[in-house]
């Protein structure tokens, strides 16, 4: 079991003339003391593929048709290394990337959460931004795209975090950054950020309130809250208890009606809650592929009845709740 070999004093020289530079000592503090969640036997794989990828000194960052695309002059035998260094990440669940004539063709089309938010969002141009629960990063790049100045995305995955390093080893882009914590690792009180996402977590915490509340205490006062999450499809106001799996996933603890959701938001300090969307989950925004084969949504819908789980719930459907921290 190898252990990631994180550096303090690193974060601290990165984040050195940002917003977040009073935080960087407790935010590597923080990673540190994260102890056996720092180890993982599949870690130096990982490493060795981010270490393997080719110097591309002219290597850019763009979007095109949803994926994060790296351009720039690479070689054939340029590309092969990537193509086996990004096999040696899979799998790759968000995305899709883009690397000149590759593309990594992600489980989830995380450009289709990021188009059905992106029109609600307050102007991200030149924010502090945290995503909490970020996978891999690719919304971090779409953060950093809409002009955000800042974006700090958390996330306590190491396959995601040397996916994310992969991205980034082309990007080169230090005002992008992600740190190896869950939510209730990072530092209390913050109160600096102006936009929060925390987009598919809510329902994997077993007390949602508190992950609300400690959203809550990471923004400043007039930030905007953004959440995505599972919900089920119900008028009233109430929730569904999970006492087992849940469309074949082990750590779903309580899905809320639309309702209940936004009595959690409201309940937790924020103002202006608003539901901005509700759209149930496709076999084409979540299916298997190349870069992820194993199951996936169609494996954990009910052969005979797609519109339940093979548990008997309602098939997954998620919202989209904005609110804004009270001045």
């Amino acid at each position: 079991m190898s252990t990631l070999a994180f550096d303090p004093a690193a974060l601290v020289g990165l984040l050195d003339g940002t917003s977040l530079a009073g935080w960087s000592r407790a935010l590597g503090q923080a990673v540190m003391d994260q102890g056996h969640a720092l180890k993982h036997g599949h870690l130096p794989g990982w490493e060795n593929a981010v270490t393997a990828l080719p110097a591309v000194p002219d290597a850019t960052l763009t979007i095109s048709e949803g994926a994060v695309q790296v351009c720039g002059s690479f070689s054939e035998a340029q590309c092969q290394l990537i193509r086996q260094s990004l096999t040696s990440l899979m799998p790759w669940r968000k995305g899709p990337y883009a690397f000149a004539d590759l593309a990594v063709d992600s489980e989830w089309r995380s450009d289709w959460k990021w188009d059905r938010i992106a029109p609600f969002l307050q102007s991200l141009d030149g924010r502090i931004v945290l995503d909490v629960g970020c996978g891999n990063g690719y919304h971090l790049w779409r953060m950093r795209q809409a002009g955000a100045r800042q974006v700090l995305g958390i996330d306590p995955s190491l396959l995601y975090l040397k996916q994310f390093e992969a991205i980034q080893h082309f990007a080169r882009d230090e005002a992008v950054q992600f740190l190896p914590l869950p939510m209730a690792a990072l530092p209390a009180d913050m109160h600096i950020f102006d936009t929060v996402f925390s987009m598919g977590v809510l329902y994997h915490r077993r007390d949602p309130l508190e992950h609300l509340v400690q959203l809550h205490r990471s923004m400043r006062p007039g930030g905007e809250l953004v959440l995505e999450t599972l919900v089920i499809p119900d008028e009233g106001n109430c929730s569904l208890k999970i006492d087992g799996r849940y469309a074949n996933m082990r750590n779903i603890y309580e899905l809320p009606s639309v309702r209940r959701l936004e009595q959690w938001v409201g309940e937790s300090g924020f103002s202006d809650c608003r539901t901005v969307s509700v759209e149930t989950t496709s076999r084409r925004e979540q299916r298997r592929t190349d870069w992820m084969p194993s199951h996936s949504l169609d494996q954990a819908l009910d052969k005979s009845d797609p519109s339940r789980t093979i548990e008997g719930f309602a098939r997954p459907m998620r919202a989209v709740v904005l609110a804004s921290m009270r001045q």
